[in-house]
Parts: C-alpha cells; sequence; structure tokens
C-alpha cells in the first residue's frame, strides 16, 4: 500500500513506480477514522523547504498504520536539505516509526526561485536514482539520510525567511482567466471556483503548491514573488491533468479503512 501527495505530478510518476496502485492523501483525508493495515506501507511526497507539505502532515497526524515495514520516498528539485532526518522525526512525533527514507531528484517546478524551463533540459537521472530505491525497498533497508552541513545550511537559510511567504496569499488570477475550470479539478484542497465564467479563490491560503498555476492553460495563474521565468510552466510528461486527485477508491482499499 503506498500514498502519495503531488502538484504536477512528479511524485504520483514515482508512486507509480512502486506500486500498481497508490493512494492520493487529498482524497483519502475526505475519510474518517483512518486506520491501514498492509505488510508494506509507503508515502511518496515532495520536499517543500526541506519539510512535508503541510497536507502531508494532516494527513500523518491522522493516519493510523499497522504495518512490518513503513517507507518514504521524497521528490525534490536541487538541494533535499535535511528532508529526509526531518521526516524522520516528525512522523516519529505523530508515533510513526519510518524504516527507511530515501530522497530523487527530479525537475524542480517552484517558479519563484527556478527557470523550469532550464530545469526539464536538466538530466537528473531518475531511472538510475529508482533502481537503488527500488532494490532497496525489496531488500527491506533500513536507511534515514544524514543531511550534509550544506544542506543544514541551506534549511537554516530557508527557515529565516519571513513567516507566510508561502502560505498561497500571493496566488493571483489575472485576466487571462476564461473559466475553464481546470484550477478546481486540480487544487488538492478545493479552493478555487467558478462565478460568472472566472475563477476565484474561496480563501486567500493555501497549500501553495503551484498546481494551478502549472495547470492553468491560459496561464492566467500567477504568483506575486518574481518568478524567475514566468512563462514557464511544468508537469510531468507522463500524469494527465487533474488524474491526480479524482481517482475513485476501489473495493479492496475500501475495506481497509477503517471507519468509526
Amino acid at each position: 500500500m503506498l500514498f502519495y501527495f503531488t502538484a504536477t505530478g512528479n511524485s504520483l510518476f514515482i508512486a507509480r513506480q512502486l506500486d500498481e496502485n497508490p493512494i492520493s492523501i487529498p482524497q483519502i483525508l475526505k475519510e474518517d477514522n483512518l486506520v491501514f493495515e498492509d505488510e508494506t506501507i509507503g508515502i511518496v511526497a515532495p520536499v517543500y523547504a526541506g519539510e512535508l507539505p503541510p497536507i502531508v502532515r494532516r494527513f500523518l497526524s491522522k493516519v493510523t498504520f499497522k504495518a512490518d515495514y513503513l517507507y518514504m520516498v521524497l521528490t525534490y528539485g536541487m538541494n533535499d536539505s535535511v528532508a529526509g532526518e526531518w521526516s524522520y522525526y516528525y512522523c516519529k512525533s505523530q508515533k510513526i516509526n519510518m524504516d527507511y527514507i530515501h530522497t530523487i531528484k527530479m525537475v524542480d517546478n517552484y517558479t519563484p526561485s527556478f527557470d523550469v524551463d532550464e530545469q526539464k533540459k536538466m538530466d537528473k537521472q531518475v531511472d538510475e536514482q529508482l533502481e537503488v530505491i527500488k532494490k532497496e525497498l525489496e531488500e527491506r533497508k533500513s536507511y534515514i539520510p544524514h543531511p550534509t552541513d550544506d544542506g543544514r545550511e541551506k534549511y537554516d537559510f530557508v527557515t529565516r525567511k519571513p513567516l507566510n511567504v508561502n502560505n498561497g496569499e500571493q496566488i493571483t488570477i489575472t485576466d487571462k482567466c476564461v473559466g475553464c475550470g481546470i484550477c478546481t479539478r486540480v487544487c488538492p484542497v478545493g479552493r478555487f471556483e467558478i462565478v460568472n465564467k472566472k475563477a476565484v479563490r474561496k480563501q486567500n491560503t493555501c497549500e501553495f503548491c503551484l498546481a494551478c498555476l502549472h495547470s492553468c492553460p491560459q496561464k492566467a495563474i500567477i504568483t506575486c514573488l518574481s518568478d524567475i521565468n514566468p512563462n514557464a510552466r511544468y508537469r510531468h510528461e507522463s500524469i494527465k491533468t487533474g488524474e491526480e486527485y479524482h481517482v475513485q477508491l476501489s473495493p479492496c482499499l475500501s475495506k481497509t479503512i477503517g471507519r468509526g
């Protein structure tokens, strides 16, 4: 059993290489009394400034896992800083003992810091990284990465920034919007709706995952954080727009969900 969170498809792509039927975290959070039991249970999610995304943290705070082996694979773009260690201790704070955590380098889609078009040109050897992870998972290896000094410095630099820089208030919908509704399909927390044939936000704050920005065909959604390349957008080539969150639960999965 494997759970995932993704904004532009990177983590869903990895999840599908590790499990035939990975489960969307935003979708499963709609259920109550989450209890899951399997021989192995995994999580695939992106790294957000060295930490887990807020929605993944909410999931971990509500879930109960019953498994012989727990693992986590974290996708990142340029530097994973302290992500493995941070995630291990966060899980531990939720009484979840991860046996294995590994990070995997992919296209960085954080537009305020990176030119996504340049990122797409880089060969980050994803297949090679995946083979290592698959082998270690088959062997049920115990492994938690130890941050480098450079990784710790980068994390310290990011955490010194003002609070609420990336809380979603910087997302703006421009007059390019045609009301197609794609943003309502890709937002993991349902922050968009269509009013008078235009997208509007139900509230300012959000996950700041940028799924809406990267998926909008009109490039009508932007950030106010001076994107490195305002015209660049990214979705993993194997993931169709919207499929990451709108998948029906299989009958076998439904039977594994504890209900109050």
